[in-house]
């Protein structure tokens, strides 16, 4: 017979309330944005606006997937499952593979990153974007605090990875 505490182990890990935190903290923090710059500011309403000479604020819907792929291929509700089951795989690993506090923020960031642009999907019916960094003539894609949150995440796995745990 299990004991309670096996199953504890199997959905609880060492570092699992930093990850969680992490991605509770994230996820909060774009949504909270999210909503500020939608019902509050109504950046939608406003086209560009001129932030500092490298940034501006500008709404873009995105109804695909990174650097709008795919637009209308799947629909929201695929691409938020998608997002919920891929987070799900990750909060896996942070559990059962070799982890550290690195690894812990990492995913956190990623977790609560994916969940943030998940409930844009089902709110929205696509992600909602407003940064716009440019320099020289270049323009980056429009982006939010969820991708900053994703991008930051993927860049401590693979400085992880090149580092060794």
């Amino acid at each position: 017979m299990e004991s309670v505490d096996s199953h504890k182990s199997w959905l609880w890990g060492r570092w699992s309330q930093v990850a969680l935190t992490v991605a509770v903290m994230t996820c909060a923090l774009d949504q909270a944005h999210k909503l500020y710059m939608l019902l509050i500011y109504r950046i939608q309403d406003k086209g560009t606006v001129y932030v500092l000479p490298f940034l501006n604020y500008k709404y873009v819907s995105n109804p695909g997937i990174s650097y709008g792929l795919m637009p209308g291929w799947l629909g929201p509700q695929t691409l938020s499952a998608f997002s919920v089951l891929a987070s799900l795989g990750l909060y896996v690993w942070l559990v059962h593979g070799p982890t550290t506090r690195l690894i812990a923020w990492s995913l956190g960031l990623i977790i609560g990153g994916a969940i943030g642009n998940a409930i844009d999907r089902l709110w929205l019916g696509g992600v909602a974007d407003y940064f716009s960094l440019h320099a020289f003539g270049f323009y980056w894609y429009v982006f939010n605090i969820a991708d900053v949150a994703i991008v930051a995440g993927v860049a401590g796995l693979l400085y992880d990875s090149i580092r060794g745990s």
